[in-house]
C-alpha cells in the first residue's frame, strides 16, 4: 500500500497539479480525488497553489492528492458569473501585492478597494505597486497620480511606484520579497509578469503587450503559479483577473475592512451607524472635511449594494 506524503501546490492547472514534496523536493504531477470535489463544491478551485496537502504516489512521478491540510489564510472571490460560487486565488501567503496602473490599461479604483477588503478580513497586508509611472506625463496625469497615492497611503496602504523597464521601485519591491510568500495580482497588462522578470531575470516569464484598441492586457498567465526567487521566498504569479465580487462578508463588517472609513466609526452618534444616512455620522462628517476618499466611500456603498444583492 502507497504510503501518503505531504506536499506543497506550486502549479494549478485545473485539473492536475504540481506538488512540492517536503521531504524529496521532487515535483509531482497529482490530481484530486473525487471527494475532495465534492467538500469543495462552493469553490470553483478546491486545491489552489499555496497549499499543503497529503497526497499518494502512484508512480514515479504522479499520485493523487488525499487530504486539503489547514489553511491560514486566502485570497477568495466570487467566481464569475456565479453568485454562489467562489474562487480561491492563493492559500497560505504572508503578503500580496496588487499591480495597478492609471494608463494602459486603467485599473478601476473599486476593483482595488475589493480586493483590500478580501485582504483585510483574511489579515493580509497588501503593498500596492503602482506600476508605468513614466507614463503620467501630462499636468493632468501627473495630478491624478500623486491624488491616488495620497488616498491609500492615507487608508494606511503602503505603496511603490515602479516602472520595470528603467528598474523604478523593483529593488523596493525586491527587498520585501526575501523570505516570504508572496502573491502578485492585477488586471491583464499592468504589468506583473515585467515585474516579475525584473525583480529575478532567471524566472522563465512570459511578457505580453496591451490592445491598443482597447487599451486591455492581453492574458499571459493562464494559471496560477508558485515561483521560489533567487534572493529567497516565493512569489505566486496569478492570471490576471478582470472582476473582483466579494463573497462571505456581511454588510454590516464590511465598513471594518475599510481601515480609512473604520477609524472614525466609533465616534458615530449610533452604535449600528451603516455610514450611509444616520445622523451624527463621523464617517460622513470626515467625507466632508476631505479626510476621506470619495472613490473609497463610493466603493464602500458599492459594496453595500452588492451584499444586498446577493442575500436577496
Amino acid at each position: 500500500m502507497n504510503s501518503t506524503r505531504t506536499a506543497l501546490v506550486i502549479k494549478s492547472t485545473g485539473s492536475w497539479y504540481t506538488l512540492c514534496d517536503d521531504t524529496t523536493n521532487e515535483l509531482i504531477a497529482c490530481r484530486i480525488r473525487g471527494n475532495l470535489r465534492l467538500q469543495g463544491k462552493r469553490s470553483t478551485n478546491p486545491v489552489v497553489v499555496g497549499d499543503r496537502v497529503r497526497y499518494e504516489p502512484e508512480g514515479q512521478q504522479t499520485g493523487v492528492i488525499t487530504e486539503i491540510l489547514p489553511r491560514r489564510n486566502y485570497i477568495i472571490r466570487r467566481a464569475s458569473n456565479l453568485s454562489k460560487e467562489s474562487h480561491i486565488i492563493a492559500a497560505n501567503i504572508d503578503q500580496a501585492f496588487l499591480v495597478v496602473s492609471l494608463r494602459m490599461p486603467t485599473t478601476n479604483c473599486e476593483f482595488i478597494d475589493r480586493f483590500l477588503v478580501t485582504a483585510e478580513a483574511y489579515h493580509i497586508p497588501v503593498t500596492l505597486l503602482l506600476n508605468k509611472c513614466d507614463l503620467y506625463t501630462s499636468d493632468e496625469e501627473i495630478e491624478q497620480k500623486e491624488r491616488f497615492i495620497e488616498n491609500y497611503r492615507s487608508a494606511g496602504y503602503e505603496l511603490i511606484e515602479t516602472v520595470a523597464a528603467q528598474n523604478i521601485g523593483i529593488e523596493a519591491f525586491k527587498e520585501r520579497l526575501s523570505g516570504k510568500i508572496s502573491l502578485l495580482s492585477g488586471n491583464s497588462g499592468v504589468g506583473k509578469s515585467t515585474l516579475i522578470h525584473a525583480v529575478d531575470p532567471s524566472l522563465k516569464i512570459r511578457i505580453g503587450t496591451v490592445s491598443t484598441s482597447n487599451n486591455r492586457g492581453r492574458h499571459t498567465t493562464t494559471f496560477s503559479e508558485m515561483y521560489p526567487l533567487a534572493g529567497g521566498g516565493y512569489l505566486i504569479d496569478t492570471p490576471g483577473i478582470k472582476g473582483f465580487g466579494l463573497i462571505d462578508l456581511d454588510n454590516r463588517e464590511i465598513c471594518r475592512y475599510f481601515p480609512d472609513l473604520f477609524r472614525y466609526a466609533p465616534q458615530c452618534a449610533f452604535y449600528n451607524c451603516t455610514h450611509t444616512h444616520e445622523p451624527g455620522c463621523a464617517v460622513q462628517e470626515a467625507l466632508k472635511r476631505g479626510e476621506v476618499s470619495l472613490s473609497r466611500y463610493e466603493s464602500y456603498l458599492k459594496l453595500l449594494e452588492d451584499d444586498k444583492k446577493y442575500r436577496t
